[in-house]
């Protein structure tokens, strides 16, 4: 693709870098058909290659963006589908930053709009400040209907209930027997207050397996307010969590920074591009290097024999963070495999779920309709329950299908002697038999299982 950009619009990083990745998209076309939004919307302005075209156009422009230009672009996702799909590798994951960027800069949005995602982004990234909001939402819940426009939608999807906070908190907690890594755990943000009990089974997991887990003090990693556009505050966070790594690996030495949210773990992974330039570039570079997804590393350490095979048949849901950002995809299946049990892949595997970071907040009836397609899919499996690496995803998979949505490492836990997911509470446990043994183990020996 041919751009237009003057020598002085190129002396700023950004369009630098967009312009370098326009000149990489040559409108095959094979993106269209995996973007759900087109799916939905059959525009052509709302799939990758429409947007490209509207992002070129904008940039080129320079200033204020048209309304409609915005508008398609904040109907994108981020889910990358595109990028695994594009024969020409164009990198729409970081275009679409560039123009998030710009946007922000340079639109001015109506009033309850700015003060929505004002909110979001002084919010959800703090752990405190984001529970203390849940249980405000809980109290608001019988008003819901009456309130106007998406601010009802945002306490629908509070939880009617919060967990009891965790005694999982910064420090460290040593390996069961002979130590064979020092990994720092990113804690996260919502996830502390939404489900605590997923960090509290990646530690077990993770100790259980000569793990000494640090958990540092750290907060947000800045991927929901870089996806919102709000550049200062995404670098904020970014060198925060850059500082603090940096200070763990020269005292004492990490092997990996371990992420259990995959959104949050596409973020970490690319610190090295977000902090570019930066007087902390080199040090991110080495953050992000150093950073896997849980199942990354279980899948190198090796998943202890579980203590007992559970011939439960999981439906297991790609994020899309996961399989289209990171490229993970093998590791999750053949671990739950190995643990014994029934794993099936979920219909649509490659569409998103509507959660995507702070879209089901922000574009609630889009997000409503690709929940609830993807429930219909996880449905048909006839699973017992869904597992994902994303807390988001099980969150919006949540709000649509009444099946138990557990986190990957819950299951990995308690087949390795952790309790039971509270998700499956009540859910009816097979016994196993002795050919469901035979099978499950089995199954753990057939390799990866790729993403189509």
């Amino acid at each position: 693709m041919q751009t237009a950009f003057t020598p002085e619009q190129l002396t700023d990083a950004g369009i630098a870098e967009a312009a370098a990745i326009l000149k990489d998209c040559v409108h095959y076309g094979f993106c269209t058909a995996v973007c759900p939004t087109w799916v939905l919307l059959r525009d052509e302005n709302d799939g990758p290659r429409g947007r490209i075209d509207l992002i070129k156009a904008m940039l080129e422009a320079g200033g204020r963006p048209e309304a409609k230009t915005v508008r398609h672009i904040d109907q994108c996702l981020s889910c990358n589908a595109c990028m695994t799909t594009c024969a020409a590798k164009v990198d729409y994951l970081h275009l679409a930053d560039v123009a998030r960027i710009h946007i922000e800069r340079h639109f001015k949005r109506p009033l309850p709009d700015r003060a929505l995602r004002a909110l979001i982004a002084a919010v959800v990234p703090n752990a405190g400040r984001f529970r203390r909001a849940m249980a405000l939402a809980g109290l608001a819940r019988p008003f819901a209907r009456v309130l106007p426009g998406r601010l009802g939608d945002l306490i629908r999807m509070a939880p009617r209930r919060l967990p009891p906070a965790s005694p999982i908190g910064p420090g460290t907690y040593p390996a069961e027997g002979d130590r064979r890594m020092r990994v720092a755990l990113l804690a996260g943000c919502a996830q502390q207050a939404l489900a605590p009990h997923i960090n509290e089974a990646t530690v077990r997991l993770l100790t259980r397996h000569g793990c000494e887990v640090v958990i540092a003090d750290t907060q947000c990693c800045g991927g929901l307010t870089l996806h919102m556009g709000k550049e200062r505050r995404a670098l904020a966070a970014a060198r925060a969590s850059v500082e603090t790594w940096s200070a763990l690996a020269e005292d004492g030495g990490l092997d990996a920074i371990v992420v259990n949210a995959s959104g949050c773990g596409t973020t970490v992974k690319d610190y090295g591009h977000l902090l570019r330039g930066d007087a902390l570039g080199d040090k991110a570079a080495r953050i992000g290097a150093l950073t896997r997804d849980v199942s990354e590393i279980l899948a190198e350490l090796g998943l202890n024999e579980p203590d007992t095979k559970r011939p439960i048949t999981v439906a297991y849901h790609d994020a899309c963070s996961l399989q289209h950002a990171q490229l993970v995809t093998a590791p999750p299946r053949a671990l739950l495999r190995a643990a014994g049990y029934k794993v099936v892949d979920v219909p649509e595997k490659h569409f998103c779920c509507g959660s995507a970071g702070t879209y089901n907040l922000l574009q609630p009836k889009i997000a409503g309709d690709l929940g609830a397609r993807k429930a219909r899919h996880i449905e048909s499996t006839g699973a017992a329950a869904v597992a994902a690496g994303n807390l988001g995803c099980l969150t919006q998979i949540g709000l649509h299908s009444a099946l138990p949505a557990v986190h990957t490492v819950e299951l990995l836990d308690w087949a390795t002697g952790g309790p039971m997911p509270p998700a499956l509470d009540g859910v009816a446990i097979p016994e196993p038999s002795e050919a469901d043994t035979a099978d499950a183990a089995a199954s753990g020996r057939d390799g990866p299982v790729g993403i189509w």
